[in-house]
């Protein structure tokens, strides 16, 4: 499972809206690709449909896709949104990685 804090919630909210999404009905997909500078990066997206394959979540009213590989890493993980002067977006807080980079964009296990 894959949590989403309300800062979270309310900045996807925000961004499906204004990217013509629904967020009563579409999904923000979350998933993990090789790169960045500790070896394994986060996705970020908005799907308006799930795949066959996909794992489907809901938490804090805001819906969740992720594909059966990236779900293996991202399993526990809390989606946050830090604003502010010095934030950084949405981070992830990942139980999994053992290593992260200095801008939390990737991690390795």
């Amino acid at each position: 499972m894959i949590k989403v804090s309300e800062g979270a919630k309310e900045k996807v909210i925000a961004l499906m809206t204004e990217g013509g999404f629904d967020a009563s009905k579409d999904y923000v997909r979350v998933g993990v690709k090789s790169g960045g500078c500790s070896g394994l990066s986060y996705e970020l997206d908005f799907d308006k449909a799930a795949n066959e394959l996909d794992k489907v979540f809901e938490d804090n009213n805001v819906r969740i896709i992720v594909d059966k590989k990236s779900f293996l890493y991202l399993v526990g993980t809390t989606l946050e949104y830090s604003g502010g002067l010095n934030g950084k977006g949405f981070v992830f807080n990942n139980p999994n990685a053992q290593r992260t980079c200095g801008c939390g964009e990737s991690f390795s296990l």
